[in-house]
């Protein structure tokens, strides 16, 4: 199980994994929505809600504990 990261790495790195990698597939057709990130494996789901993308991404990762959220065409949640 991977160890829980400071809050401040966490979020480093799931800025990072959403610029290189998610960013350009969710931009046009997602906007407003949010995406989470598992920034252990790279991992990544969109919903319309934070609730909904972390439970998409833990169905198929339920061991993810370093998740960071981005909402799509924003800068904040």
């Amino acid at each position: 199980m991977p160890r829980r990261r400071p809050a401040e790495e966490t979020a480093r790195l799931g800025d990072e994994i959403y610029e290189r990698d998610i960013r350009s597939q969710v931009e046009l057709s997602h906007h407003g929505e949010i995406v989470a990130i598992d920034v252990d494996s790279g991992s990544w789901a969109v919903a319309g809600s934070v609730l909904e993308a972390g439970a998409l991404l833990r169905e198929e990762h339920p061991a993810a504990v370093n998740v960071w959220s981005v909402r799509v065409g924003h800068r904040e949640v």
